[in-house]
């Protein structure tokens, strides 16, 4: 015979004893509908993979690897075709890097501020502010880059011509500031999530107010810091219309950030806009670079684990 559950059933005394529950139905349909959500994200993402591959392999299979890796001409939409990657590529990595030059210290700064000096008040101002402004739509920014800075930047340029119409220095500047909300506001949950006991423990020791945030707190918040600073770099490797609008549509392989050039983002939103027959070399473009890209993205990913798990601190 099946063997009946047991409950708990009060003693001579009226307290229960402990015995095996009724079976919590509610917990389980939250548990399936948990486990169901995290299917679909991986779904998602093999989804996302497969339909990369397949065209990906068909362009590999007319244009060598090595040409598109090692080429510094892009031209795919034009004749005579170059497969060329790295002018996608060095465009890219140069817009990514004046980002993070812009957005990782201001990001970081404002956290700390708003962690470590901000009133409970001020705090409660600043911080929906901040995260307000990661609202605002990316091609606002790219406007904003093309018809306000670019136009001060010309304006104030010291020697030279100063920076073209269309440029990365512009483009990277203004994708900076689209990022600051992320990293700040992520790195201040870090932030605030170390205890105060190491706080009081620093002040017991006579130490100052920036002297514990600095050599204290951001150490021990550090593995969160890094997961917010590659999610920053992530968003800005994938921005797409602040790149297109702002910086041009020209490939260029060059390191000059005055001058036009154009993303791996920036080329899929051109040719998927444009009229470009379905089956073709040049539609099979599209997912090599979004596979190049997909990867890079990946792979930054895959690092950052790995640094949140090497620092990641854990308190009682």
């Amino acid at each position: 015979m099946p063997a009946r559950k047991r409950e708990a059933v009060p003693d001579a005394g009226g307290s229960p004893r402990l015995g095996r529950s009724r079976p919590r139905h509610g917990e389980r349909v939250i548990r399936i509908g948990l486990i169901a959500a995290a299917l679909v994200s991986i779904a998602t993402t093999i989804g996302i993979v497969v339909s990369l591959i397949e065209p990906s392999v068909r362009f590999f299979g007319e244009v060598s690897a090595k040409e598109f890796f090692t080429g510094t001409q892009w031209t795919p939409l034009f004749e005579p075709a170059r497969y060329g990657v790295l002018p996608l590529v060095a465009a890219t990595l140069l817009i990514t890097v004046i980002a993070l030059l812009v957005a990782l210290p201001l990001g970081l700064a404002s956290a700390i501020y708003l962690s470590e000096y901000a009133t409970p008040r001020t705090r409660g101002v600043l911080k929906p502010a901040l995260e307000l402004l990661a609202g605002i739509p990316t091609v606002v920014f790219g406007f904003f880059a093309l018809k306000f800075l670019t136009p001060r930047l010309q304006g104030i340029w010291p020697w030279g011509e100063g920076p073209d119409i269309f440029n990365a220095l512009s483009a990277g500047l203004v994708m900076g500031m689209m990022i600051i909300p992320t990293i700040a506001s992520l790195s201040e949950d870090a932030l605030s999530a170390v205890p105060h006991s190491l706080r009081d423990g620093a002040y017991a020791m006579g130490a100052s107010k920036r002297v514990v945030a600095t050599t204290v707190v951001v150490p021990a918040a550090l593995s969160g810091i890094v997961a917010a600073f590659v999610l920053g770099v992530s968003r800005a490797v994938g921005e797409t219309m602040i790149v297109a609008i702002a910086s041009g549509n020209r490939p260029n392989l060059t390191w000059n950030p005055l001058e036009a050039m154009q993303t791996m983002t920036g080329f899929i939103a051109q040719a998927a806009s444009g009229d470009v027959p379905v089956g073709t070399v040049d539609y099979h473009t599209l997912f090599a670079v979004g596979l190049l890209l997909f990867t890079l993205t990946f792979a930054m990913n895959a690092v950052s684990i790995r640094l949140v798990r090497r620092f990641r601190e854990v308190y009682e």
